[in-house]
């Protein structure tokens, strides 16, 4: 194996890294973790285990089944051996449940309709995992979070088209009051909010800020917005919504129930230094580099918080999506296209094997001049977090991204298993394709500091960084939890596909100390990891 743009290090690292379940030393600030238990369902790639939530009192995880069309509550009384006790089963109000956010004893989760133009429902259930109310919401809800003063539930629908486009339901944000409690909720509690005020000619259609890609086929603005995910500030007022296929955020005033602005979030430039990657796939090598394309952060999870110097800050795992239906489909391998002789004069270099050949790029885009050829060429996702100022209404100004940072750390980690993803351990087998692919982020409170986990999708491992200071973070540890001995599919290949998490402070922690637990939806696990942080 070659390694091009390496240093002699981590050549040597190569052939030191261990093959079985790994986890990392720290680089900074100590904080490291250990596996504890891990409760599977035994089922692969059927996302057994999606969303995860803690219920405090009684120690108790609720995850969303969605082969399973369940939440299952699973007890971690004793942390080294996570405990199923019991279902709830979202079948009775939809097709399955896909959120679910707990504050105090209110659990909410998220269905979705069983019809594709149908407008899903937010039940509210007991701790003991029993039915108390259920109200309709928008199409799609695809994630519920609770204000931190426990007066509101506010659901992004994301309003996705099927599969032949025949149908593409608005997406919209719906808030329900809860503070009189969920006992006796009505429809008079729902405020479901749409952004048809922003189609063209609409009254709002000039109020945009930045580039919101709106191109789904025959789309109006409010048809083509998908709200992906939501985070609530906290001090309760607002919430902002990631429009994740429009690359764009929605900024949603909780007092007065409107949506106030929204802006786009521009590209990364990975021809810049500090932003590199590597864009190729099946080259043998490591090739971590500039090259001139831009990714498109399409952010899927988000959180806000408030760092110790004050405003307001947006943390967004950049993982990029793309629209691929019966009727319309957006992407294409760099190969397949016609580049602009001009922009591009090195193009037979450029999609060759050892440069970018195989890399999936997007036609939706690009196109500058619309002669029918790329003169600027965009990726999904940009492979990284971000920090975002978002103090000032409607506005977002970048102050940090983790540029090259993930690509580089896994190739000095694990380079033998460099970019895998979640369902096999090839080498490289997602350079092409948004790399490790981070999916979602949680920030936890530790002695005085503020630490962002990330989740990456396909590597499968989860990396820490000390965010207290919004506009200098620094990386703190890399770990995984995944043996590479074994094929995935085998079932004993540890944790695949991290796609929810949910920290618990020292405080509500069944053995006293700060846990993560970490549901994966490839392997159908759930995990919980102590943090053992160093003073």
């Amino acid at each position: 194996m070659k390694f091009r743009g390496f240093a002699l290090s981590v050549i040597l690292l190569a052939l030191m890294v261990a093959v079985s379940p790994v986890a990392f030393a720290q680089d900074a600030p100590a904080l490291s973790l250990s596996v504890l238990g891990t409760y599977a369902t035994g089922a692969f790639e059927e996302g057994a285990q999606e969303i995860v939530a803690y219920h405090a009192a009684s120690q108790t995880l609720f995850v969303v089944n969605a082969q399973a069309a369940t939440v299952d509550l699973i007890s971690i009384a004793d942390p080294t051996t996570p405990t199923l006790t019991t279902t709830f089963d979202a079948s009775a109000y939809g097709s399955s449940a896909n959120s679910v956010a707990i504050l105090g004893d209110t659990i909410a989760v998220a269905v979705q309709a069983a019809e594709d133009d149908g407008n899903g429902v937010v039940v509210f259930i007991s701790p003991a995992g029993e039915f108390i109310a259920s109200v309709e919401v928008g199409n799609l809800p695809d994630m519920v979070a609770i204000s931190p003063d426990g007066t509101k539930a506010v659901v992004a629908n994301e309003g996705e088209p099927n599969d032949d486009y025949s149908v593409d339901p608005l997406g919209s944000i719906s808030i329900i009051d809860i503070s009189g409690g969920v006992e006796g909720l009505t429809q008079d509690n729902v405020t479901t909010l749409t952004f048809e005020d922003f189609n063209e000619g609409g009254p709002r259609a000039g109020e945009v800020q930045g580039e919101v890609r709106i191109y789904g086929p025959n789309a109006t603005f409010a048809q083509d917005v998908e709200p992906e995910y939501i985070a609530i500030a906290p001090d309760s007022t607002r919430a902002i919504a990631v429009l994740q296929e429009n690359n764009a955020l929605a900024f949603i005033d909780l007092v007065n129930g409107t949506i106030t602005g929204i802006a786009g979030l521009g590209y990364k430039d990975h021809s810049q230094e500090g932003n590199a990657l590597d864009a190729g796939t099946n080259d043998g090598v490591i090739n971590i580099a500039n090259w001139p394309i831009f990714g498109i952060y399409q952010p899927d999870g988000i959180a806000l918080y408030t760092p110790p110097g004050g405003g307001l800050y947006l943390v967004t795992a950049n993982e990029g999506d793309t629209r691929d239906y019966e009727t319309y489909g957006e992407e294409a391998e760099i190969g397949e296209v016609t580049l602009d002789e001009t922009a591009f004069p090195n193009a037979a270099e450029l999609v060759s094997d050892s440069a970018l050949g195989g890399l999936t790029i997007l036609t939706s885009i690009g196109d500058t001049d619309g002669d029918g050829d790329l003169d600027q060429l965009y990726i999904p996702g940009a492979r990284s977090f971000s920090i975002w100022d978002v103090s000032g209404e409607n506005s977002v100004v970048q102050v940090y991204d983790s540029g090259a940072d993930f690509e580089t750390i896994i190739a000095e980690r694990v380079p033998e298993f460099f970019n895998v993803s979640h369902t096999n351990n090839t080498f490289d087998n997602r350079s092409d394709n948004k790399g490790p692919e981070p999916e979602s982020v949680v920030i936890a409170p530790i002695n005085e500091r503020l630490y962002a986990f990330i989740a990456l999708e396909r590597q499968s491992g989860i990396m820490v960084y000390d965010i207290t200071d919004p506009t200098a973070p620094s990386f703190v540890n890399y770990v995984e939890n995944r043996d590479y001995t074994v094929e995935p599919e085998a079932g004993n290949a540890g944790d695949l596909g991290p796609e929810g998490l949910v920290f618990i402070p020292a405080e509500d922690s069944p053995n006293g100390s700060p846990l993560l637990a970490v549901s994966n939806e490839v392997s159908g696990t759930t995990t919980v990891w102590q943090i053992d942080a160093g003073m």
